[in-house]
């Protein structure tokens, strides 16, 4: 792993958007599904998936989710349903509702929420299946109100149209009763189109590949979308308190992820440096996914020294890092000086996957350095607001002249005299 001072490391990584020749794969599908529906939906599921499927066996049926109860390990079973109250638990403090203000002079002013109608949850099922994100995208949208989400996963590869059933019982679990398999660019045009299968969606949310993210970046304005999702990221930063051993292990959670992943250290201590990487080194050689970490701590790995954790600092908000973890003597001192995260993990025993997983907080979390402006999936993402204006009279008799004065500094006449209409009518 690399050992570099700060200032040496590249703190502007590029973002992702595809080769001109997946740009071009992405809305070629995408417009083929908008415009030919089912058709195209099956014609691209048969030539990605390599599954010959029908309209009629699209959709996941009862008798499948039930079959996949009797797949799933029980501990499995446990720890989802566990997790599954947590997340919600967080989520449901996040709810506000709507507001109204009752003015002297007879205004009301106000903000009405009211949940999105339908969502479709996009779950991938390629490298590998993530039931855990069937839960931070569907739990969110439940607390929100949403009456209708909708799930699709691409079926497996080969001729077998079946769906990993770790991925079925967690949506089950999470309370999803439309489910489809189908996947890549031509799930995310069905959903945001429609097909004679598949009514379309007022959302699309969750990560997928590189087609199914261009796809996203494609539809949006037909649809809302949560995020383009880049490679997963950690920073920790730490100082001498901290073990070798935890800060290389929780980096490697991270890389192993993707090969795109990046896994940095953040540190003022060279003694650190130096026994982490020789760690990483030593976790990596037993590490089943060894090969897509390897590349990931090659290409994207770090440990940074800084001259001091106040310096660390300044390195994390520059990055805005997805995941950061703060490893040091009194991590709850720091938080206050820590901007740009999106998610922030204090003290030796909140390790990523805690947060991954279990704790209840998403971890659909912004990426690429958008933390500086954007936040982890939420409830709030799953409402639309609406402004409430009632003007009485005795307001407008006030303010009209104002609101006249205004628009016609901008030259809207015709916005003038509808207000002046109504002043002359009142005043006579």
């Amino acid at each position: 792993m690399r050992i570099m001072r700060a200032e040496q490391f590249g703190l502007k990584r590029e973002v992702e958007y595809g080769t001109p020749e997946q740009n071009e794969a992405a809305l070629r599908i995408v417009a083929d599904v908008k415009a030919e529906g089912d058709a195209a939906l099956l014609r691209y599921t048969e030539q990605h998936d390599r599954v010959k499927l029908d309209a009629a066996s699209l959709r996941v049926t009862q008798q499948e989710i039930e079959a996949a109860y009797d797949q799933v390990d029980a501990a499995f079973l446990t720890a989802i349903r566990e997790a599954a109250v947590n997340v919600r638990v967080f989520h449901e403090k996040q709810m506000r509702t709507s507001w109204m203000d009752l003015q002297q002079d007879g205004t009301l002013l106000g903000q009405i929420m009211r949940p999105l109608k339908r969502v479709g949850v996009y779950v991938p099922g390629g490298k590998a299946a993530y039931p855990s994100s069937v839960l931070m995208n569907v739990i969110p949208a439940q607390v929100a109100g949403v009456p209708e989400i909708v799930m699709v996963t691409p079926p497996a590869t080969g001729g077998k149209a079946g769906i990993d059933p770790y991925i079925l019982v967690a949506a089950a679990e999470a309370g999803v009763k439309e489910m489809y398999r189908v996947g890549g660019a031509q799930a995310i045009a069905a959903l945001a189109y429609g097909t004679a299968s598949i009514a379309p969606v007022d959302k699309i949310c969750g990560p997928g590949n590189i087609y199914v993210a261009l796809a996203k970046r494609a539809v949006f304005g037909a649809v809302d979308i949560d995020s383009i999702a880049g490679p997963s990221e950690i920073v920790v930063l730490a100082d001498d308190s901290a073990d070798p051993a935890y800060v290389a292990a929780d980096l490697l959670s991270q890389a192993e992820h993707d090969e795109m992943a990046s896994a940095i250290l953040i540190t003022p201590s060279q003694q650190l440096a130096e026994a982490v990487a020789a760690e990483v080194e030593r976790q990596l050689s037993t590490l089943p996914r060894q090969e897509i970490a390897r590349s990931s701590i090659d290409s994207y790995g770090a440990v940074l020294l800084v001259d001091s954790i106040e310096a660390g600092i300044d390195v994390v908000n520059q990055l805005a890092p997805e995941h950061l973890e703060v490893l040091t003597v009194d991590p709850m001192r720091l938080l206050g000086h820590i901007q740009n995260a999106g998610a922030i993990f204090l003290g030796p025993y909140s390790s990523e996957p805690v947060g991954d997983y279990f704790a209840g907080p998403n971890h659909i979390i912004p990426t690429n350095g958008t933390a500086r402006f954007s936040s982890p999936v939420n409830v709030d993402d799953f409402l639309k607001k609406s402004s409430l204006i009632y003007y009485s009279k005795e307001a407008l008799l006030a303010n009209g002249d104002k609101i006249m004065t205004l628009a016609r500094h901008e030259g809207l006449e015709g916005h003038a005299r509808a207000i002046e209409i109504r002043l002359e009518k009142e005043r006579g």
